[in-house]
């Protein structure tokens, strides 16, 4: 059954993501309905300023059948998808915006250009995916990470998605998140290797990520639920009230969030980590109420590091 709750944005995160400036942010692909009133939306909420990119003819007549006055609004033309991707970025990389967000282009070539090793957006991190969950009538959330970037994440990336993810709790607020390494057991096994791989990671982490407490290898409802990792025996600060949960692949993190929107109309704030600037990306089918939250984090992260020009 799914459910028919209506998406809500978090009232506290849009709080927070509008407590300094509008964020300058550059919207690749901005010649898309859904992408102009969630662009609209933030900006509206006073989460960001946007620049906006793509095929301005298109960009003006959206924007009107949706009655949203743009003449206030930077118009930066780009016909291609390839120009749309290299153009935002070179805004970010130019320090003339502090965030970014996909608009109406596919992820692929906007992280094409973002990885560029010439004109991208490297940091030395490697780049990850988060995606902040909040579901309505639910105190709290926790993030998902990483289920839209990585695809089959070694040891080494998967400390690199932790220490993405920790540093976004930082600029939440949160000087020490939990962290859980899931596998399906809490046992390192031989017949499992994500629980292997987990156990080294919580090893090496403790020199490794600064600011947090990470255990594991934990299975779902241990991460998660005190009740079941206290039948089960676990004793753990993190087991069963987990903050981010750090799967082992992209296929169990896909199948997570999207479980929790379809059965629970979670709201799936996704956000890539590692690049220059934070940069807003969500699932195609998402509601404007993902967009909007997944602003105010970029909005949060941008403030946090200082980077508005």
């Amino acid at each position: 059954m799914l459910s028919n709750l209506p998406f809500e944005c978090p009232s506290e995160l849009l709080e927070r993501g509008r407590a300094g400036p509008p964020t300058p942010t550059a919207v690749a692909g901005a010649a898309g309905a859904l992408v102009l009133e969630s662009t609209r939306r933030a900006t509206e909420a006073g989460l960001i300023e946007p620049v906006l990119v793509g095929e301005a003819l298109r960009i003006a007549d959206l924007a009107k059948s949706i009655g949203w006055d743009i003449q206030g609004l930077r118009i930066v033309a780009a016909e291609d998808e390839a120009a749309v991707a290299e153009t935002a970025v070179a805004l970010a990389r130019g320090n003339e915006v502090a965030a970014m967000m996909k608009g109406q282009i596919p992820t692929d070539v906007l992280m094409r250009a973002v990885v560029n090793r010439q004109t991208g957006l490297r940091t030395g991190q490697r780049l990850s995916h988060v995606f902040y969950m909040t579901a309505p009538g639910r105190e709290g959330a926790f993030t998902i990470t990483d289920a839209a970037v990585n695809v089959a994440p070694d040891v080494e990336t998967r400390l690199h998605i932790t220490r993405n993810a920790v540093a976004l709790y930082h600029a939440l607020g949160d000087p020490q998140p939990k962290v859980a390494m899931l596998s399906a057991t809490e046992h390192a096994s031989a017949a499992m290797p994500s629980s292997l791989e987990a156990a080294e990671i919580v090893e090496r982490a403790a020199d490794e990520v600064a600011g947090a407490l990470v255990e594991g290898p934990f299975a779902l409802d241990i991460a998660i639920s005190p009740q079941a990792a206290a039948v089960k025996g676990v004793d753990s600060e993190v087991a069963g009230q987990a903050d981010i949960l750090v799967v082992p692949n992209i296929e169990t993190g896909n199948a997570l969030f999207k479980a929790m929107v379809y059965f629970l109309s979670a709201t799936a704030a996704g956000l890539v980590l590692g690049a220059k600037v934070p940069i807003v990306l969500t699932s195609r089918a998402d509601p404007p109420e993902a967009r909007l939250a997944a602003a105010a984090l970029a909005a949060i992260m941008a403030g946090d590091g200082d980077e508005k020009p």
